[in-house]
């Protein structure tokens, strides 16, 4: 699954300042004196990481030229080698919508952003019922035991109260779909306050993009399908609109978060808050977070107008993550981010920093 390289056969390697990613690595260095993350399948332990932790936590302010030498000292260079058999990885990108918002239901605000209901309950292997779909992670408490939770069609068709769980309420379905899809958002709300949504938990159901269902219904083109090509298609089919999102069965509930540095992302899966262009979504899995990948795409360009090589922090994951070669690229906050999110979907190579004391 690795191969050693040396950093000096990394192609981009010393033209991409690394500060922005010591910051980011050090964001969980912070975080891992709190808890451990849990380490990766493929051996990379998240115990290794000890030295280089106590490093970056001593060493809060440093230059590019610093960060870069930092990294070289107390990493090695292993080429991760996709398990799919291709000869390249694959990236895509998300980011953090933001939109206006409701704190009550009212008149054009009647789409709910949900918490989750409290007959929801995770599931794995000590408590799956005989029969349920080893696949399902989430389940639905009932008096008689565990079923599968509903799923995207039955509550949006009034399976849950949505008065006793909505955090906020939005003017458009779609805009909800793809906050549910990116799993935060920042909601500008009519009162003038400001919060953060993300993901708190989900129906369990299999993930099935619209993008996916259009191209299969020769709505789209493959060459075409992109996050902005998707939303205009649904704003000129607005009586399918249900139809096509129903067909992704998954429903994501989510919780509130406070905005503590605008600049920053909501806090994800590795419990630190997201930093753009510098943290990605990885099969957590196979993965530990924490774990720096110099990811490498010369058709991407979305970034900087310029072949993308940057140092990137494994900070998230995603049901549609799968893979040692497969990444998200966290691209910000706001339509500006979205519209870089929504065109990356490219051939990558990665290589993983593993720590030395591995």
């Amino acid at each position: 699954m690795f191969e050693p390289t040396a950093f000096t056969a990394i192609a981009g390697w010393d033209a991409d300042p690394k500060l922005g990613a010591f910051e980011a690595f050090r964001r969980s260095a912070v975080h891992a004196l709190e808890k451990p993350y849990r380490s990766g399948s493929l051996g990379i332990r998240f115990e290794s990481f000890g030295e280089a932790y106590d490093a970056a936590r001593n060493r809060p302010a440093l230059t590019d030229v610093e960060a870069q030498a930092f990294f070289e000292t107390f990493f090695c260079p292993l080429r991760v080698r996709p398990d799919n058999g291709q000869p390249h990885g694959l990236v895509t990108g998300f980011y953090e919508p933001i939109v206006e918002a409701s704190p009550v239901r009212k008149q054009h605000f009647g789409t709910p952003l949900l918490k989750p209901p409290a007959d929801l309950v995770p599931v794995d292997d000590a408590n799956r019922p005989a029969g349920m779909d080893p696949y399902l992670a989430w389940a639905r408490q009932t008096p008689d035991g565990l079923v599968e939770y509903h799923d995207r069609r039955a509550i949006e068709s009034g399976a849950l109260p949505f008065d006793e769980l909505a955090l906020a309420w939005l003017r458009d379905p779609v805009d909800a779909f793809f906050i549910h899809v990116q799993g935060a958002a920042r909601l500008m709300l009519t009162d003038g306050t400001e919060k953060r949504v993300t993901y708190a938990a989900k129906s369990g159901q299999r993930f099935t993009g619209p993008g996916r269902v259009l191209l299969d219904r020769g709505e789209l083109q493959a060459d075409t399908v992109s996050m902005q090509s998707i939303r205009a298609w649904l704003e000129t089919h607005p009586n399918r609109v249900q139809e096509i999102l129903w067909q992704n069965r998954s429903y994501i509930f989510f919780r509130e978060a406070p905005v503590s540095d605008p600049a920053l992302g909501p806090v994800a899966a590795a419990k630190v808050p997201l930093t753009p262009g510098r943290s990605i979504a990885v099969d957590r899995l196979l993965h530990t977070f924490g774990t720096p990948f110099f990811v490498s795409s010369p058709t991407l360009q979305a970034f900087d107008h310029a072949p993308f090589a940057r140092l990137m922090i494994a900070q998230d994951t995603g049901s549609a993550i799968t893979g040692s070669a497969r990444a998200d690229l966290f691209a910000g906050s706001g339509d500006a981010a979205g519209v870089i999110a929504g065109v990356v979907n490219h051939p990558a190579d990665f290589i993983a920093l593993v720590p030395r004391a591995r």
